[in-house]
């Protein structure tokens, strides 16, 4: 794949304000530790390798792998383990999460490093291995585990995508760390280049990102790699970000609606995980920070902050002067594609991006009208799907037909949303579909293995009772040949006493 002078566009999408500035204008700073953080386990291996009361470094590793969809999880302190347990409302959906609760100590040790020396001659399957060691994930907010990406069942790869462009309103922890980071972004990429087999890299970034595009091209300059990356400016348009709209942006190629990009010969990271493989790889370093933006009119401090992972979030806000009198919205992510929460009562992850505090008037549910199948919705999908007729199957609960129409096709963006003049969450309504049908899948899933067990128990039941029966008529043949012969011998002693008898009396 190569990358034309030519950009390609892609259906739909929003030009947004893009209120970044707010959170750039001061330096990346580092969050200070809190007292306590509480690393999230869920979703990692259940392989623990602490218990409460041991004394952990920075750094340590907490929980095993066992293959390359596991991630572990790092100790981002040093310090002692207080507890393992679960943490209210750490993710969006409120649910309680395992958690690792580390007493942190400011002064603590370092766990030795871990570097991976001349990386440019290890194997592309050791470079994998040691990544996945690190904890790596992606950060750009999926945090799907990056070995699983880098090594699997694909063609070759030709190209790796960096992507920089970030595109949703507020969001401005690419950015930044593009900014302070350059040249370790450009290294990062490499390494995710040989670990993934590809010769050419990609770096794309938004029009409006001058100044971090102009730091990456003097990096790619001055590492002398010209030749293999390419620093792109692509248009400013929601939701370039997006994996697909962007690979269609950049190669006038659609990656197939059941298909991933490696099938088409692209990869595609975030600019952060390829830091995080830097960090990994040069500095020997676990993922166990990540950069955040905290920002938004209810924010007396916007900024970006390098913060730990499983540090609280209201100890975040705090470091950012805390809430403005007027803030009553705190979402997780940006406006568009963001959750809202009712409260910071959660823990920064791998994939938390940003924290936004607005101030916005309560929803007023007489403005949510009818839709009037205006089509606005359609002409903004970035997917190509028909978001009023996916609405109305799904108000009706016709879930199945939501399935066949491609819901699981949307990327949540909030572009139909943002259009629809009449007011209607449909995003909400997409997700709320999403999480049913996966419930659907699962009920059908634990019924057919259900059924597998019941057929296989009645299957080993037939056979233990035919075994049974087999063995009965054995032992029934057997004591019929044992009366056979008992018959047949009693048969010849009476024959021989008969035989006996009669020579007596017929002497002659």
């Amino acid at each position: 794949m190569s990358v034309s002078e030519t950009l390609h566009g892609f259906p739909g999408g929003l030009t947004l304000p893009h209120h970044k500035q707010i959170s750039l204008e001061v330096p990346l700073q580092r969050c200070p530790l809190p007292q306590r953080v509480y690393v999230p386990i869920a979703g990692h291996e259940t392989r623990l390798l602490v218990s409460p009361g041991d004394e952990v470094l920075r750094g340590q590793v907490l929980t095993g792998t066992n293959n390359d969809f596991q991630v572990g999880a790092h100790a981002p302190c040093a310090g002692m383990i207080v507890d393992i347990a679960d943490h209210p409302a750490i993710q969006p959906n409120g649910n309680p999460q395992r958690c690792i609760e580390i007493q942190c100590d400011p002064n603590g040790s370092i766990h030795p490093v871990q570097r991976l020396q001349d990386w440019q001659d290890t194997s592309p399957a050791r470079l994998v291995d040691h990544l996945r060691q690190m904890g790596l994930a992606g950060m750009g907010g999926a945090m799907f585990p990056t070995p699983a990406k880098l090594r699997g069942p694909w063609p070759p790869i030709r190209t790796l995508i960096l992507n920089g462009a970030e595109c949703e309103p507020w969001i401005a922890c690419d950015e930044s760390l593009m900014r302070a980071r350059g040249a370790e972004v450009v290294i990062g990429g490499l390494i995710l280049a040989h670990a993934a087999g590809a010769d050419a890299i990609v770096i794309a970034v938004e029009d409006p990102m001058a100044q971090t595009s102009e730091a990456l091209k003097e990096a790619v300059h001055g590492l002398g790699v010209s030749d293999r990356i390419s620093v792109v400016n692509v248009p400013s348009v929601y939701p370039q970000g997006g994996e697909r709209q962007l690979i269609q942006c950049l190669t006038g190629l659609e990656v197939p609606h059941d298909g991933l990009p490696q099938d088409i010969g692209l990869l595609c990271h975030n600019v952060a995980t390829a830091a995080a493989a830097f960090d990994a790889v040069e500095l020997g370093k676990p993922v166990t920070e990540r950069v955040v933006t905290v920002t938004g009119p209810g924010i007396n401090r916007p900024g970006n902050f390098i913060v730990a992972i499983g540090t609280p979030a209201q100890w975040l806000i705090r470091q950012a002067g805390g809430y403005s009198e007027s803030a009553n919205r705190l979402i997780i992510g940006g406006p568009m594609s963001g959750i809202a929460v009712e409260s910071d009562e959660f823990v920064i992850t791998k994939g938390t991006n940003c924290l936004l505090a607005l101030e916005v008037p309560p929803r007023d549910p007489e403005k949510v009208m009818p839709c009037i199948n205006c089509g606005a919705c359609v002409a903004t999908c970035p997917a190509s799907l028909m978001p009023q007729t996916l609405f109305r199957f799904i108000e009706a609960g016709h879930y199945e037909q939501s399935r066949k129409l491609g819901v699981f096709e949307c990327i949540e963006c909030g572009c139909c949303a943002q259009v629809c003049p009449s007011h209607l969450p449909l995003v909400d309504f997409y997700r709320h579909a999403k999480a049913q049908l996966r419930q659907l899948d699962m009920d059908h899933r634990r019924a057919s293995l259900a059924k597998r067990r019941h057929e296989a128990r009645q299957t080993r039941l037939s056979e233990e009772q035919a075994a049974r029966e087999a063995r009965r008529l054995a032992r029934a043949e057997k004591l019929r040949e044992k009366k056979v012969a008992k018959d047949e011998i009693e048969a010849a002693i009476a024959r021989a006493r008969q035989k006996k008898r009669s020579s007596r009396e017929n002497p002659g």
